[in-house]
């Protein structure tokens, strides 16, 4: 996997995000998930002396990679409270706004940060490394019903009961604290064939709930939403089920779930329009650069 100079990910759908955006050369843009500052790069490329960049990242490690540029501001906050932020900053209204919502390859290649599930670490996986919320305290306190709940809900597990039960059990004999205690106790609960996948769901549905990554998605897109002037473009690359389906609700109706509202006259009560009409995928030759794009998917909206 080719990674930049910082040691990130190469940016996914990079090129394609960028058009996406639809640049204005002196407009006002949002990278809401800076890492390692690959898309914030190209942005700024396509601004004028005019143009300023707004990013958001609340993982220390990532304000290493800020920008020298003075159109560039890096704001150290989730990017949930983009809209509250950019009024601090005088900002009201911008042209366009890019989520990357996948986890950096930094972050899955740092043992210690409990992301992996090929490295031994901490049970950690905060993205704020300030916050309370850890995944040893989601493995060690949750109830077993509420593990169930995670991984079914997060991560599709069929069998999440008795994954559940296993770390239920085990955790009653000694406290799991590392990633290859956790792995040692569920791996035998599939097979060696799908043993990586497998695995890779059990994190997932952990990382997302000490996160809480789909209750910020849904406060970012309502958010944005408000920040965006019209005709401002709004793209989103994602990397599971869970959240291109909120944000595929979100553009075609403007909600999270159920039916697209009307008015009195059967027209769609929605501020979005769809540019994409269908998710855009890497192609063959990034996949191959970037392993981790396999998955991406990515969403284009305008403000009506």
């Amino acid at each position: 996997m080719m990674k930049n100079d910082s040691g990130y990910h190469v940016p996914v759908l990079l090129n394609s995000s960028i058009e996406g955006l639809n640049i204005v050369p002196n407009g006002v843009y949002v990278d809401v998930t800076f890492g390692g500052g690959g898309h914030s790069r190209k942005i700024l490329e396509s601004l004028d002396e005019n143009g300023k960049l707004f990013a958001f990242d609340q993982d220390a490690e990532a304000h290493e990679n800020s920008l020298d540029d003075s159109r560039f501001t890096l704001i150290d906050q989730n990017f949930a409270f983009i809209q509250n932020y950019l009024a601090f900053h005088g900002i009201a209204q911008v042209d366009g706004i890019l989520a990357d919502l996948g986890v950096s390859s930094h972050q899955f290649d740092s043992g210690e940060r409990g992301f992996s599930i090929r490295y031994e670490g901490e049970l950690d996986m905060r993205m704020n490394q300030d916050q309370e919320l850890t995944a040893r305290q989601v493995v060690n306190d949750y109830e077993e019903d509420r593990l169930e709940f995670i991984f079914k809900a997060y991560a599709d597990i069929r069998n999440a009961r008795l994954v559940a039960r296993k770390i239920v059990e085990a955790r009653e004999v000694n406290e799991i604290k590392t990633t290859t205690q956790l792995i040692d106790i569920v791996k035998l609960l599939t097979t060696f064939k799908k043993e990586n996948q497998f695995l890779a769901q059990i994190f997932q549905a952990i990382r997302i709930e000490v996160n809480q990554e789909l209750e910020v998605l849904k406060k970012f897109l309502v958010a944005a939403q408000d920040v965006l002037k019209p005709e401002g473009r709004l793209v989103v690359i994602s990397y599971h089920s869970l959240e291109d389906r909120l944000v595929k609700n979100f553009i075609k109706k403007g909600k999270f779930e159920g039916e697209i509202e009307k008015d009195f006259y059967g027209n769609p009560l929605v501020q979005m329009k769809d540019v994409s009409r269908k998710a855009i995928v890497p192609n063959e030759e990034e996949i191959e650069v970037n392993s981790r794009a396999r998955s991406a998917k990515m969403r284009i909206a305008e403000k009506l």
